[in-house]
């Protein structure tokens, strides 16, 4: 039972640290990366598509982004997607291909983004702290239930909290991962 309530706690968390490295992917550092287009959906002959279903994503350079649609005609929804996704990058074509240059970051717009990694993983580690508040019910009620004793309940207890800081803590390193990315010139 009580293996029950760890499993189940650390699927929850390990989702949780997945979300933020996820949210993270999406955070424009100067570096160019196709997942920064992964939320764009086109309108695609009256149905919207993922973009990675109607062209194929490269990064020929460090600050560039190539977008080839497999029907030329799909050139202009495409363009209209990137423009609506306020993504603050204006695609440029050549009637096959679509570039978007990434411009350089300004040292303040750099400690903008710093500032919301900082309030993306406060709120990881907030879910994480009801994670593990959760299993900590869940136990109580073990224990209240008579199915754990009050010295398994405490040990339970301190080896949640023990995993709820090795959580905390994955999730600071991606956080410095991600900050030293987006600082990095």
């Amino acid at each position: 039972m009580i293996k029950d309530v760890f499993a189940d706690m650390n699927v929850h968390m390990d989702k949780t640290i997945e979300s933020l490295r996820k949210e993270y992917q999406k955070v424009r550092t100067g570096r160019a990366s196709t997942a920064l287009l992964d939320d764009i959906k086109v309108d695609s002959y009256g149905t919207l598509s993922p973009l990675n279903q109607v062209a194929s994503l490269a990064i020929p350079e460090a600050r560039t982004i190539t977008i080839q649609p497999w029907d030329s005609k799909m050139i202009g929804p495409i363009e209209k997607a990137i423009m609506n996704a306020n993504l603050g990058l204006t695609p440029a074509n050549d009637g096959k291909l679509i570039r978007l240059v990434l411009p350089p970051l300004t040292e303040e717009r750099r400690k903008d983004i710093a500032k919301q990694l900082k309030r993306d993983a406060e709120e990881a580690k907030v879910a994480l702290r009801n994670i593990r508040r959760d299993a900590i019910d869940k136990l109580k009620k073990l224990e209240k239930d008579k199915q754990i004793s009050e010295d398994e309940l405490k040990r339970a207890e301190k080896d949640v909290q023990d995993s709820t800081n090795k959580y905390v803590a994955k999730c600071d390193e991606v956080l410095a991962h991600k900050e030293k990315e987006v600082m990095e010139v």
